[in-house]
């Protein structure tokens, strides 16, 4: 039997980032940036005013207030206009915010801080140097490093990128994960419920839990327990496919469909896994089916197949998947945040397995957590999984969690 760390290892050992892809701004939002950016211009490329009013030269505001000079108004400029107006030494210039500031002119006085003049306008003060401007290179001089390798592109970082009039930049793109669920006697919930039939949970559940954890999800539906047609399901989605999960199809007491076709096709492995729930997993990479590693120009993709119980599926992916995910789309921060808590409720846990139970956890840095399970501990439920906010891990050298012990857990929302 695997430990739940070395088929953890395996699997990050296997899923590398991406590779990069230069994108336009809008399809760089949410990645991870995967070269740095360095400045191709000064950010302002000029001065600019800060507010609306009027640029002066601030010595000829000297005496200014109800009895000081007023000046004549020379010229208006506004945002967008072009630079290089040349401020005439005794005038002011009506100026927009975001405008270039006259050459000569060293101070913008606010539109309130003045009678509003058209032909002549009067000031309130006296204007001090460097005032409301905003100087060329204020924001980014260029050449400077900027935004390095291994940043989120957040709105703020998609602003300073269009700011130095880059358009595209280099990324790990999003992986795009393709999941199937294998089993005959799976339909649609929007099917009605007949004698023999499931609905289709895991689909729907990784679908929004891909996305969750900043991916694109292909979700192909179900796949009847048939060798040809999985198959032919796996080569008509692997083109599209950073990573594959399958979910279903691996009993030990029928024929074991996703195990047979997926041998002959690349390094997936099916082991037990020292963990409940989630005994049985299977991982490895696949390529282009029915090539060879030549044909298939050394390209492979990593796949998951985890147990078909809905739980068992959903607890696999934040241990397995997610890490696995985080780490494909160039980010450091893999795993969900972890907190200790004590447990209110006792319950027992299987010798030589790490438990993951549903459980509420409860509280704040300063005056510790509490964690209490949610439904049996022994057989979580999709109902208990959808009240809790984190999963209880239990050591595999437990076997009872007494109320008051301390347990680590897990955290998956706040």
């Amino acid at each position: 039997m695997r430990s739940v760390q070395d088929h953890l290892a395996a699997v990050l050992a296997a899923a590398g980032p991406v590779p990069p892809l230069d994108v336009v701004l809008h399809d760089a939002s949410g990645c991870i940036l995967a070269a740095d950016v360095v400045a191709p211009v000064d950010v302002p490329a000029v001065p600019v005013a800060t507010r609306d009013g009027y640029a002066v030269a601030a010595d000829d505001t000297y005496g200014a207030g109800a009895h000081g000079p007023d000046l004549p108004v020379a010229h208006d400029l506004h945002a967008g206009s072009p630079a290089g107006l040349r401020h005439v030494p005794g005038t002011a210039v009506r100026v927009a915010s975001g405008a270039p500031l006259p050459l000569g002119a060293d101070a913008v006085v606010p539109i309130e801080e003045t009678d509003r003049g058209q032909a002549r306008v009067a000031f309130q003060r006296v204007a001090v140097a460097g005032q409301h401007v905003r100087y060329a290179g204020a924001d980014v001089r260029a050449g400077e490093l900027v935004l390095t390798a291994g940043t989120r592109l957040g709105a703020r970082q998609i602003a300073l990128a269009a700011a130095m009039g880059r358009g595209r930049l280099t990324v790990h793109p999003t992986p795009r994960v393709v999941l199937l669920s294998v089993g005959s006697e799976l339909v649609e919930p929007t099917t009605a419920a007949r004698p023999g039939t499931v609905f289709e949970v895991d689909g729907h559940a990784l679908e929004a839990a891909v996305r969750d954890a900043g991916a694109t999800p292909v979700r192909v539906g179900a796949v009847p327990d048939e060798q040809a047609v999985l198959r032919e399901a796996l080569e008509d989605q692997l083109v599209r496919a950073d990573l594959v999960v399958l979910t279903g199809g691996l009993s030990e007491l029928a024929h074991d469909t996703v195990k047979d076709v997926l041998a002959p096709l690349g390094t997936v492995r099916i082991d037990q896994v020292a963990m409940t729930p989630g005994l049985r997993h299977g991982f490895g990479t696949v390529g282009a089916l029915g090539l060879d590693a030549g044909e298939r120009g050394g390209r492979t993709v990593p796949l998951f197949a985890l147990q078909g119980h809905p739980v068992a599926a959903q607890v696999s992916f934040e241990v397995f998947v997610r890490p696995a995910l985080r780490a494909m789309a160039g980010h450091t921060e893999l795993f969900r945040p972890s907190v200790t808590a004590t447990a209110t409720h006792g319950w027992a846990s299987p010798p030589g397995l790490r438990q993951f139970v549903p459980a509420t956890v409860l509280g704040s840095p300063d005056e510790g957590y509490r964690a209490t399970p949610i439904g049996d501990p022994s057989a979580p439920s999709t109902t208990a999984l959808s009240h809790a906010n984190a999963l209880a891990v239990v050591g595999e050298g437990d076997v009872t969690v007494h109320p008051g012990s301390v347990v680590h857990c897990l955290v998956l929302e706040g």
